[in-house]
Order: C-alpha cells, then structure tokens, then sequence
C-alpha cells in the first residue's frame, strides 16, 4: 500500500497536532543554562539616536577644536549618512560636571539622572555597524540589519516565558513623534512563533485597540463566540499541525483574559500623588513619563519584557533646542524608575536598558546646531540586573569620534544582556531553513567587565 502526503496529514494530524502543541509550549518554558541575576527587561529605547556629545561623552578637545576641519587620517574610510565627512568639528553645546561619588560625568540636561548615577553603568564605548535609522534600530533589536529576525524581546520571552497568564509576555510602547524607522519589526517574532512578538500597548484609552466589546455583545454572547471560534481553530490545527493556529488560540484566550486585567494594570490613578510626582506622571495627559510608570507596574504583574520606543532624538538640525525638550520629556521618568524599582526591591532582579541606534558626528550639520548619524561611538546606560553600579566603562577618542578603549559591539551587548537573563548566547538557537540561528547570528562576547 502507498501513503501520500494528504493521507499522511489527514490520518496523523492529530499526532502532528500534539508534536506542535508541546514545541509551543517548550518554548514557553525553556530552563535557563544557569542562574539567572535577572527575571525581567524595561528597554528605554531612544529612537532617532541621541547624541553622547551632549549629554555622556565629555570633549574638551572638541571644544577647544571647534569650526576646524578634522584630522585627515580620521576620516579614512568613514562614510557618514548625510554630510560630507569632511566637515567642521562641533563642540560640546552644553556644560559638564561630576555626579555621585562615583564621578560619573553628565551635563546639565540630566538634572534627574545626575542624582542616581552611583546606580547605574554608563557604557562610552558602543559601536554598531549601521548608520541609518531602519538598519540601525533593526540590528540593535534583532542582532540583524534585514527584516525578518526576531527581536531581542522575542528572543527573551521564548527563553523564559511569561510570568503572567493574563498578560503579553512582551509589552510595546510608543512614544514619541511617530513610530520607528524599523516599525512592528523592531518588536516582531521574525521566525519565532508568533506568540513571542511584541504585543503595542496604548497609554490612554483601551491598552489594546478593540479590546473591549462593541455595544450589544455581552460577555455570555462573546464566550459563546470565542468557544465556536476556538472549535473551527482547534479541527484545523488537528488537520494540519500548523503551528501558527495554535498561537492563533492561544491569543484568543490571551485577549479574553486581558479584559479583565489590562484595564486595572493600565489605570495610573491607582497610583498615589507621591509616585506620580517623582514620574512626572499625569494619568490625564499621554506622556512619556505615564508609559515608563506603566512599565513598571506590567514588570511587577509579571510581564517580561517591556520596550518603550520613543522616536524624537534626530537632531541634524535644532539640536540645543531640541535635545533639550527630549530631555525635559524622558529624565525625570528614567531616574525616577530606578528609584521606584530600588525601593520596591525590584532593581537586583530588572534589567533596565536606556540607549538608541547609534549616536552622533563630532561634525556638525545643520549650520552650527545638527549632528549627522555616528555608529563608531556612543553611549548607553543599564542598571540593575546584574551590572556594575556607579560604574563607567570604555573611551572614545578625544574627538568622540572612535572608540579608544573597551570597544563594546551591539552583539556584546546582547550577549551580555542574555548571559544576565541565564542564558549562554551561544546557545540560545531556533532552527529556521537548515541552520539554527541566535540573537548574536555568528558574533558577541560577553563582557563581564561591565558585571557585579
């Protein structure tokens, strides 16, 4: 007797369907290789790519160099994305001083951060490989520079799960004045099983778009519904073994429990008028500050992964005036969610991320008031988790232009990030057209000079 493919699937798909079944839900319960120094991420991303010039990396040398050309050996081989590389140095457009009793340097755009930096590690010496936005934000949150990788969510969430039956296990904001330049990319399950893509939170109204009923379907018409639904789904996955229609019940079941928890997780004026203020939070007004509180009580309720894209910081132009506002919308907010996590006992076991895509030119653009897109060099900061606290690692050179000293690539940074969440980088694999992938693809090292 012959079997071809259709009776194959017709008469074993309910093995196939079970098969399919128990590989989703391993990928919801995959152990850590060791113990774990964090349970959770809030990723603080700056989209738009903040300038480390302003506000991390100080330069007198640059000031001092102010409207002069750059050394000709520096631009060997450099391609910016916009400017012609041979333009005038821009100095630093802002003061600096020493904070803490770590020292740590900080211009007076940080006024709220400058108060807990003996809490965090700043990291001077990030380099990327893209100098474009999409590209950029895509390797900084899926480890590739193409669509279709999953992000660094995605990734976490299918290593450890969800703490929450009644909540995403990654969590998406936007925030700033549009989406990124990656889009739903920056946050999407790439070959992971669906289930692990970021799910968008709104910050007013109905956290997800059609959450709540429309007017004339109450709760025993849409149970009824969802069990139909759920029938139809559960007979065509038995025939198919498609891993997709399992999540597609899963997310189902998902929506109907977040009706019930969303709304009260999502309602800032539970909050008392002390924690508002230290936020600057206001549960009337959208913010900035109101989604990193929002971030705060999804960690404590179980969510593993929060991201907040705030897409504002790309100043080829109006950059004292501009990265100005940005700081008066997002500091406060930052060094007040270090503070709370600290006070709740959350901060040894949350890792919190602050950084964009890459940083800025020590040449100008824009007159004398943009910088252009600068992957060699910038500045990120973490704290908790694991990392050092008051602690500063790495050097660029004294024009910010290279990195001088503890080069930490993109793909270092998510080794490490993985290593403190309990996972061997390495080791971390999914496999998709023949070969098993990471976050890492084929690079990363941990730096372990950045941990307790």
């Amino acid at each position: 007797m012959s079997y071809n493919r259709r009776w194959f699937f017709e008469q074993c798909g309910v093995g196939l369907g079970a098969m399919a079944m128990n590989a989703l839900g391993a990928a919801n319960s995959q152990q850590p290789h060791f113990a774990p120094k964090a349970k959770r991420v809030i990723f603080l991303f700056m989209a738009g790519a903040p300038s480390h010039l302003e506000m991390f990396d100080n330069k007198p040398q640059l000031a001092k160099f102010d409207g002069q050309l750059p050394p000709a050996e520096l631009l060997k081989g450099y391609r910016a994305a916009f400017i012609n590389p041979n333009s005038k140095l821009l100095g630093p457009k802002f003061p600096f001083a020493k904070y803490g009793q770590s020292g740590a340097e900080l211009t007076d755009l940080l006024p709220h951060l400058s108060k807990v930096v003996d809490d965090i590690t700043i990291v001077k010496s990030m380099s990327t490989d893209a100098f474009n936005h999409a590209p950029g934000q895509l390797l900084m949150n899926t480890g590739g520079m193409i669509f279709g990788r999953p992000s660094m969510g995605s990734w976490v969430t299918y290593g450890l799960g969800s703490e929450s039956k009644d909540l995403p296990a990654f969590v998406v904001f936007s925030t700033g004045k549009k989406g990124p330049s990656g889009g739903n990319s920056c946050w999407g399950s790439g070959f992971l099983p669906t289930t692990h893509q970021g799910v968008q939170f709104r910050s007013t109204g109905d956290p997800v778009l059609y959450l709540s009923n429309p007017t004339g379907v109450d709760s025993e018409l849409q149970q009824d519904s969802l069990e139909s639904i759920k029938r139809l789904n559960q007979m065509r996955f038995d025939s198919t073994g498609d891993p997709e229609i399992a999540t597609r019940i899963s997310s189902y079941e998902m929506a109907y429990r977040m009706q019930m928890s969303a709304p009260g997780v999502m309602d800032l004026t539970q909050e008392p008028k002390h924690i508002l203020d230290m936020y600057g939070a206001d549960p009337a007004k959208p913010s900035f500050a109101n989604t990193v509180l929002l971030a705060r009580r999804l960690s404590e309720k179980g969510v593993r992964f929060v991201q907040i894209f705030h897409e504002a910081w790309d100043q080829h132009g109006n950059l004292v005036k501009d990265i100005k506002q940005n700081c008066k919308d997002t500091d406060q907010a930052c060094a007040a969610l270090i503070q709370d996590l600290k006070q709740r006992g959350m901060l040894d076991d949350t890792l919190v991320i602050w950084g964009g895509e890459f940083g800025r030119t020590p040449m100008v653009q824009g007159g004398n008031d943009g910088r252009d897109h600068h992957p060699n060099a910038f500045t990120m900061w973490m704290a908790g988790g694991g990392f050092k606290r008051g602690f500063t690692y790495g050097e660029s050179d004294e024009l910010g232009f290279n990195v001088a000293k503890d080069k930490v690539h993109v793909h270092d940074l998510h080794a490490t990030i993985l290593n403190q969440l309990g996972f061997d980088h390495l080791k971390l694999t999914y496999k998709f057209q023949g070969r098993n992938f990471r976050l890492t693809d084929v690079h990363g090292e941990v730096r372990r000079d950045l941990l307790a």
